[in-house]
C-alpha cells in the first residue's frame, strides 16, 4: 500500500517538472520564431519594397465629334477590337455638303467681281497717267503764258478726279481680295467639316464606354465612346520612404488580384517628378494654418516584361508590385 502511494507521488512530481520545463521551452521557442521572422522581414524590407496602392493603367482615348448632326451609321459594338484608320461612325453629311456648295458659289462670284475690279484698277490707272501728263503739259504752258488759266484749272481738276477714281478702284480691289481670301478660308473650313462627318480610329484598341446609337443627334465634343489601347502598365503609389533606392530598370514581381497568387515579371520604368498630392488639382498648402506631417505617395510607372496578351489585364485592375531595390 505504501509502495503504491509513493509511486503516485513520484509520478505527480515528474509531471510538475515536465510542466515547468514546457513553461520555459514554449516561450523560448516562440521568442526564437518571432526573432527569426523579424530578421527575415527586416532583411526583406531592405531588399524589397512593396505596396498594394497600385493599379493597371493604359492609354484610353475619348472619341467625340468635331461637328453636330444625326448619326446615320455606326460601325462598332461594345468591346470590339479596332485598328488605326478603321471607320467607326458617320454623321449625316447633307447639311455640310450644301453649305460647302454655297461657299464655293460665293467664292466663284467674288472671284468674278475681283476680275472686274482688277480691270477697273487698270482703267483708272491709265486715266490717271493721262491726267498727270496733261496737267504737266498745261502747267508748263500756263507758266509761259501760252495756256489759259481756265485750261490749267480744268487739267488740274481732271487730275484730282483721276487720282480719286484710282484710289477708289484700288480700295475696291483690296476689299474684294480680302473677301476672296475669307471665302477661300470658309470653303476650306466647310471641306474640313464635311470630312468630320466620318470618324476614324486614331489608335489600335477596344471600344469601351459606348454611349451612342444610330439615329442619335450628337453635339460637338460630346463623348461617344473610348478606345482602350492594348498596351498597359502599372502605376504604383509607393511611400516616399520606399523610393530612395528605386531606379529605372529594377526587377519587379507583379501580383494581379484577378489572377490570385500568379506573379508577372516587370521592371521599373520611371518615377513621377512630383508626389501624387502635388500633382493633384488642388495641391495642399502646407504653409497655411496648423501642419500635420503625412507620408506622401510617389507614383512609379512599372512596365510588364512578360507577354500578357493571353491575360485579361485591363486598366483599373488592382495590383501588388514588389520591387527588388538591392
Amino acid at each position: 500500500m505504501e509502495h503504491k502511494i509513493t509511486e503516485t507521488l513520484v509520478t505527480d512530481e515528474d509531471k510538475r517538472h515536465i510542466y515547468e520545463k514546457k513553461r520555459v521551452i514554449v516561450p523560448a521557442i516562440t521568442a526564437l520564431v518571432i526573432l527569426v521572422l523579424g530578421v527575415i522581414i527586416s532583411i526583406n524590407s531592405i531588399f524589397y519594397k512593396s505596396t498594394d496602392d497600385a493599379f493597371v493603367e493604359g492609354h484610353i482615348i475619348s472619341v467625340a465629334p468635331r461637328i453636330a448632326g444625326p448619326v446615320i451609321k455606326l460601325y462598332v459594338e461594345d468591346n470590339q477590337q479596332v485598328k488605326t484608320g478603321d471607320l467607326l461612325l458617320e454623321i449625316d453629311p447633307k447639311d455640310y455638303e450644301a453649305k460647302l456648295k454655297q461657299s464655293k458659289a460665293k467664292l466663284e462670284e467674288t472671284q468674278a467681281s475681283l476680275i472686274s475690279a482688277d480691270n477697273e484698277v487698270i482703267k483708272t490707272s491709265s486715266e490717271l497717267d493721262f491726267a498727270q501728263n496733261e496737267f504737266g503739259r498745261y502747267s508748263k504752258m500756263h507758266s509761259k503764258g501760252i495756256a489759259s488759266t481756265q485750261d490749267y484749272e480744268a487739267s488740274k481738276n481732271k487730275l484730282t478726279a483721276a487720282q480719286s477714281n484710282s484710289r477708289s478702284a484700288k480700295a475696291k480691289y483690296d476689299e474684294i481680295t480680302a473677301a476672296v481670301k475669307e471665302l477661300e478660308a470658309q470653303v476650306e473650313q466647310d471641306e474640313l467639316n464635311l470630312s468630320y462627318t466620318k470618324i476614324y480610329a486614331v489608335q489600335d484598341g477596344k471600344i469601351t464606354h459606348r454611349s451612342v446609337e444610330e439615329g442619335n443627334y450628337v453635339q460637338t465634343a460630346q463623348p461617344l465612346f473610348a478606345i482602350a489601347k492594348d498596351d498597359v502598365w502599372i502605376v504604383a503609389n509607393f511611400k516616399e520612404t520606399q523610393v530612395a533606392n528605386m531606379k529605372k530598370g529594377q526587377k519587379v514581381k507583379i501580383k494581379i488580384d484577378a489572377y490570385g497568387n500568379k506573379k508577372f515579371n516587370g521592371e521599373v520604368d520611371s518615377l513621377q517628378m512630383a508626389s501624387g498630392a502635388k500633382a493633384s488639382l488642388f495641391p495642399p498648402e502646407n504653409a497655411v494654418g496648423s501642419y500635420v506631417k503625412i507620408v506622401q505617395r510617389i507614383p512609379v510607372k512599372i512596365k510588364f516584361t512578360d507577354d500578357i496578351s493571353g491575360y485579361n489585364i485591363i486598366p483599373g485592375m488592382s495590383a501588388v508590385p514588389t520591387v527588388k531595390v538591392k
